[in-house]
C-alpha cells in the first residue's frame, strides 16, 4: 500500500484533522483503554490499515518512520472501542406511533424471521445512536405469536447499505408470564422442541442410508442449529424459576444461552456462574414491572459482576435513546461496578459472546473507535470523532439540524411565531 503522507510529529494539541476514506490513520497522544492485556495506555497511539486495527503503540514507541495517510492528534483525550449495542429494534422502527414505520414484529413471524431485510441503514436514528459511542448494535426483532421470536442480526453503524454484518444470528424465545394461558406451556413448547430436534438429528445419524433422510424443514434448521452449538439462544426471562429452567435445559442440550432481563438474576446468581452463562441487563431496570421481576436493583449488575457472571449492559431501549447506553454504564459504576469492567460490559463481553471481531483495542480487530472528550461514563461527556472500519462517521444527528436550522438567524421563514 502507498503512504502519501511522512509523520514528523504530534500536531497540534487540540487539532483533529478529518479524512473521507482514508487508507492509513494514525491516532497519536491518546488515552487508550484497550479493554485487553494492554490494560490503559497513557500517550499512546493507535494505527489502523485498511480498517482494521495494526498496531497498538505504548507511550514512545511509535517507529520514527511510520507513514499514515491521516493524523490525528487525541492531546491526551479517552480512546475506546466503540460500544456495542444489544436488545434493540434499530433501524427496523422509525416512529412507534407510525404503524407503517415499523417492520420489528408480524403477527406471523416464527422462528424463521429475518428481521434483516427491513433493516434501514438510513434511518434518522442511526446518527442520533452513533451519538452515545455506539459504533456496531446486535438488532432483537419481537417476532410474532409463536414460541421463538425470530433471529437477531448483527449491523454496524456505518449508514451504508452493506452494514448488515451477519443476518440470522441467534434465535430469539420469551419466556415468562402471559396475559393469557400459562408459562409452564411456553417452557413445554421449548423443551419439547429441542427433544423433537434431538431425536431426529440422533435418528439421521444411525440410519444406515444417509440419502434416504429427509431434509428438515425450514423450522427446524435453527433449533437444529442450536443443539450443535452453531446458534445462541437469546432467552427473555426475568423469574427465577424461569431462569433455572433454561439454565437445566442448557445443560442437558448443552446449550449456549444468554439470559436476557434476568430481573431475578441475584437469586440464582451461583447456579448462573456454574453454568457459565451471560446474562444481558440493564442496570436501570430495577423496579418491578411484573410479578416476575420483583428483586432487581440498581446494584445488581455490580453483584452478578462480583459473583462471576460475564454481564452485558443493554437498556431495552427499543429504537430510541439507545445512545442512552453509556449512561446505564455510569448508573452500574455508581452502584459498585468498577469503571474497566463497565467498558468491558458494552464492548469486550458483547463481541466475545456474540463472536465479533471487535470490542477491544488490538491488532487485528475491526477499527471501530471512540474519542471522548472526557471520561465516557460522565453525562456531560461528547464524542469528539468516531471511526467505523478506519473510516470516520459523522455523529450530527436530525435533531441537530433541526437545532441548527431554527437557532441559526437565515433568510428562510421560521416554523413557528409567537
Amino acid at each position: 500500500m502507498s503512504k502519501r503522507f511522512a509523520i514528523a510529529g504530534a500536531l497540534a494539541s487540540s487539532t483533529l484533522v478529518s479524512f473521507v476514506q482514508a487508507e492509513s490513520l494514525l491516532i497519536m497522544n491518546a488515552e487508550v483503554h484497550t479493554v485487553a492485556s494492554q490494560g490503559i495506555l497513557s500517550q499512546a497511539s493507535v494505527y489502523v490499515e485498511e480498517g482494521k486495527i495494526s498496531a497498538v503503540y505504548a507511550n514512545g514507541e511509535v517507529p520514527k518512520d511510520i507513514q499514515a495517510d491521516s493524523t490525528v492528534d487525541a492531546a491526551g483525550r479517552i480512546l475506546t472501542p466503540g460500544f456495542i449495542g444489544t436488545n434493540n429494534i434499530l433501524g427496523l422502527v422509525e416512529v412507534g406511533a407510525v404503524s407503517r414505520s415499523r417492520d420489528a414484529s408480524d403477527k406471523k413471524a416464527d422462528i424463521t424471521f429475518d428481521a434483516s431485510l427491513a433493516f434501514n441503514p438510513k434511518s434518522t436514528l442511526i446518527p442520533y445512536t452513533r451519538k452515545g459511542g455506539i459504533t456496531s448494535n446486535i438488532v432483537m426483532p419481537h417476532g410474532g405469536e409463536s414460541l421463538f421470536k425470530g433471529q437477531s442480526f448483527v449491523v454496524n453503524l456505518s449508514g451504508e447499505f452493506d452494514s448488515v454484518i451477519r443476518a440470522n444470528d441467534a434465535v430469539i424465545v420469551e419466556l415468562g408470564s402471559k396475559r393469557k394461558g400459562s408459562r409452564a406451556l411456553t417452557l413445554q413448547k421449548l423443551a419439547n422442541a429441542l427433544e423433537d430436534a434431538q431425536k431426529a438429528i440422533a435418528k439421521a445419524e444411525k440410519a444406515k442410508d444417509k440419502s434416504k433422510n429427509k431434509e428438515p424443514k425450514r423450522k427446524e434448521l435453527p433449533v437444529h442449529a442450536l443443539l450443535k452449538g452453531e446458534k445462541l439462544l437469546l432467552a427473555y426471562a426475568d423469574r427465577a424459576t424461569d431462569i433455572l429452567a433454561l439454565l437445566k435445559l442448557k445443560e442437558q442440550y448443552q446449550l449456549q444461552i444468554v439470559l436476557v432481563g434476568a430481573r431475578d438474576a441475584l437469586l440464582v446468581k451461583e447456579e448462573i456462574v456454574a453454568a457459565k452463562v451471560p446474562v444481558m441487563t440493564s442496570a436501570i431496570d430495577n423496579l418491578p414491572n411484573s410479578f416476575d421481576s420483583l428483586h432487581g436493583s440498581l446494584a445488581m449488575v455490580a453483584e452478578l459482576e462480583k459473583a462471576g457472571v460475564k454481564v452485558i449492559l443493554s437498556p431495552s431501549g427499543e429504537s430510541h435513546n439507545i445512545n442512552q447506553l453509556r449512561y446505564d454504564a455510569g448508573v452500574a459504576i455508581a452502584n459498585g461496578l468498577s469503571n474497566t469492567s463497565a467498558l468491558a460490559a458494552v464492548t469486550a463481553n458483547v463481541a466475545d459472546v456474540f463472536k465479533l471481531n471487535t470490542g477491544r483495542i488490538t491488532a487485528g480487530k475491526d477499527a471501530n473507535l471512540v474519542l471522548w472528550n472526557n471520561d465516557p461514563f460522565e453525562i456531560s461527556t461528547k464524542v469528539d470523532a468516531m471511526w467505523i472500519n478506519g473510516k470516520e462517521v459523522s455523529t450530527k444527528s436530525r435533531q441537530d439540524a433541526l437545532r441548527d436550522r431554527y437557532t441559526t438567524p437565515s433568510d428562510m421563514p421560521r416554523a413557528y411565531t409567537k
